[in-house]
């Protein structure tokens, strides 16, 4: 019986390093504290120079300060998920392709059958 060819995996369907999510993460959450930041120093000046429609551009700021930083962590703690199974996604996806799974069951196995009676 002719064994299957080992179907390589491709190097794009490989997920990002653990560096390089951490670091997009610090990204994220650096570039949103900034916006809070400016947020922060926004409310003040208007509130120092008492701008023309203060009761809405405070109130935005404050939303900006409350609800940024809940989701800049929210966001910064979040990760892709990992594939509970790799194998039966490889097994879903070559079944997809026609292509037969890498292992054979134990029906379609060659074995050696050992006699007693000679």
């Amino acid at each position: 019986m002719k064994r299957q060819a080992y179907q390589p995996i491709l190097i794009t369907d490989a997920s990002r390093s653990q560096d390089d999510q951490l670091h997009s993460r610090q990204r994220r959450y650096i570039v949103m504290m900034s916006i809070r930041a400016l947020c922060v120093v926004a409310g003040a000046i208007l509130v120092g120079a008492n701008a023309p429609l203060l009761w809405l551009w405070l109130p935005l700021c404050a939303v900006g300060m409350v609800l940024i930083p809940w989701l800049a962590v929210l966001l910064a703690n979040d990760r892709p998920p990992k594939e509970e199974h790799r194998i039966g996604a490889r097994l879903r996806r070559s079944h997809l392709d026609g292509t037969p799974p890498r292992s054979l069951s134990a029906e379609d196995r060659p074995h050696r059958v050992i006699d007693a009676e000679l």
